[in-house]
């Protein structure tokens, strides 16, 4: 296992965390703006599995999600094109981000088994509090598959009990509400941050809202890492017909790699 998942980094070494949506706009490109990712030092990936009752995701994702489930994209599908994605070179670890009622329907079993074969490292489930996880978290560990907790700011009381079993990364969400850019941050998320970091043996990183430099630089401090998510997969929507068309797709991957290279310019100069 990569040990982006088993120790906390050095303070000046940051992850990169991308949240994407998988088989949207097209499997095939899903796949081109993984290596992207790759090639801009993404550490870890986010594969979001297309759902059509979300919880947690805010307008932006829920498209994405309606476009990739227009395709036929399922999780099991979904599983199936990381394995497509090693293929073509990826190499960084890779977190399943789905809702519990997909992987209920397919089965645990059948989810551990496509996990095993399709090189999935991780799976993150908004919807399953700690509290009803523990069935699942045993089971990750049985299976090499780190489940990733997530604590937000109403997490008081339990901060200490979820990062003591927290697995590979602890996901704190940056702000209540669902996901989505936000101009500001809270002007509580650092003190959180802080408080979570005391109880962490693991790396703490942080995401809802961060779409731009300026965020990532006032955070940079406080966390090991970055999630960036509703920013990326606006740029996807602003560029889809670029990236439809096999003529253009080079052009539009370097214009998503120019805009993650200009929100990561306080971590990575």
């Amino acid at each position: 296992m990569n040990t982006t998942f088993t120790k906390r980094l050095p303070k000046a070494e940051k992850l990169f965390i991308p949240f994407i949506v998988a088989g949207d706009p097209h499997p095939l490109v899903t796949v081109d703006l993984a290596l992207s990712l790759q090639e801009e030092g993404a550490s870890i990936l986010e594969l979001g599995i297309p759902y059509s009752d979300p919880l947690a995701d805010g307008p932006v994702i829920q498209k994405a999600s309606a476009r990739s489930l227009k395709n036929g994209t399922t999780l099991e599908s979904s599983m199936k094109l990381v394995s497509f994605m090693r293929k073509k070179g990826l190499k960084i670890p890779v977190i399943i981000f789905t809702y519990y009622n997909p992987v209920l329907q397919l089965g645990e079993d059948n989810f551990f088994a496509l996990a095993r074969e399709n090189g999935v490292d991780g799976l993150l489930i908004p919807d399953l509090p700690y509290e009803e996880s523990e069935q699942l978290r045993q089971r990750c560990l049985e299976e090499g598959i780190k489940l990733i907790s997530l604590v937000a700011p109403t997490s008081s009381g339990r901060i200490e009990k979820i990062a003591k079993h927290a697995q590979g990364f602890l996901y704190c969400v940056s702000s209540l509400g669902v996901t989505g850019v936000r101009d500001t941050l809270h002007s509580e998320v650092y003190s959180f941050l802080q408080e979570v970091k005391k109880h962490s043996s693991i790396p703490v990183v942080v995401g809802f809202g961060i779409s731009n430099s300026s965020q990532v630089e006032a955070l940079k401090e406080h966390c090991d890492g970055i999630v960036i998510g509703s920013a990326l997969v606006q740029r996807i929507e602003d560029l889809l017909p670029v990236l439809m068309d096999e003529d253009t797709r080079e052009t539009a991957l370097y214009r998503f790699k120019s805009y993650i290279r200009s929100v990561l310019s306080p971590i990575n100069s």
